[in-house]
């Protein structure tokens, strides 16, 4: 599941090529989340209808809030602010830190003195691939606030979920959270005039690309790891994400991969490493009481 988490977070750069200049973010973003809740909405009334209680379906529209609309709008329109891509990623970064520090004093977990290196080391190695985009750019100073934003946004949606401890089965929770989505990213694009999408092709390959992928199998991992191991050890894994972005990036988009982004993927696997090594029987949680249709 941990391998399957970092190829189906990083996907998301595949889904993002491909409707680079055929419709601006927030069409993007509300056809994604339009067509995600179509269809597992659909997969859920066909073979999981049941009775949701007001505080389940409370709790996991507020997940949904955090963890898909706060965090993916602060990274797609930071980006369109002009944020370079890699100085948003390294922000994003902070991430396995900031839930690791709160996580012990929300969830009383403690992380042991090689998981913190291996998020400083983790850190680092993130600093490494990104490198050669790390730029002032030409985004007002207020637009570096948005990729924090969504980091913090994340890491709530993270601390509640866990605390939650697998109340509501992932299929039931991540089809709430996709319908939250859906409901914020459609009524956004919308009020500004840019609901409708464009005809062609890449389009919507690039739609069905993150919706799979990105959403279904990126968000359905996320939580079905998050409810086997700890805070600290799900989120190290997203150190993993941008050396595995810069590999596609080599791979399908013909782009440069230097001996400093090797480097960068070697740093980042040993900090992975050093977090997981030793696994403490207090991460361990209940079993799940239910799939992901994605997993």
């Amino acid at each position: 599941m941990r391998i399957g988490f970092v190829l189906m977070w990083s996907s998301g750069f595949v889904g993002a090529a491909l409707a680079a200049g055929t419709a601006g973010s927030l069409t993007t973003l509300a056809w994604r989340c339009l067509v995600a809740a179509v269809l597992i909405g659909g997969w859920w009334w066909l073979t999981r209808r049941r009775a949701l209680s007001f505080a389940e379906i409370r709790l996991q529209v507020g997940i949904g809030l955090l963890s898909q609309c706060v965090y993916l709008f602060g990274v797609f329109w930071s980006v369109g602010l002009g944020v370079p891509s890699g100085t948003a990623a390294l922000i994003a970064a902070l991430q396995p830190i900031v839930a690791t520090v709160l996580s012990q004093f929300v969830l009383g977990e403690r992380a042991s003195a090689a998981q913190w290196a291996g998020l400083g080391i983790g850190l680092g190695g993130v600093a490494l691939v990104v490198g050669g985009d790390l730029s002032g750019g030409d985004a007002p100073a207020i637009a570096y606030a948005l990729p924090v934003l969504s980091m913090l946004g994340l890491v709530a949606g993270t601390l509640i979920e866990r605390r939650a401890d697998g109340r509501t089965p992932v299929a039931d929770s991540l089809t709430i959270q996709c319908l939250t989505s859906a409901v914020v990213f459609t009524a956004l694009a919308a009020i500004t005039g840019q609901l409708v999408p464009p005809g062609n092709g890449s389009f919507w390959l690039a739609i069905a690309w993150l919706v799979l992928l990105s959403t279904f199998g990126g968000y359905g991992f996320y939580w079905l790891n998050l409810r086997r191991s700890s805070v600290t050890s799900v989120s190290s894994l997203l150190y993993l994400t941008p050396p595995t972005t810069m590999l596609v990036a080599f791979l399908f988009f013909d782009e440069t991969l230097d001996v400093r982004g090797l480097l960068g993927v070697a740093v980042c696997a040993l900090a992975v490493f050093l977090v997981l090594r030793k696994q403490r029987s207090s991460e361990t949680v209940p079993p799940e009481r239910g799939r992901c249709p994605a997993s």
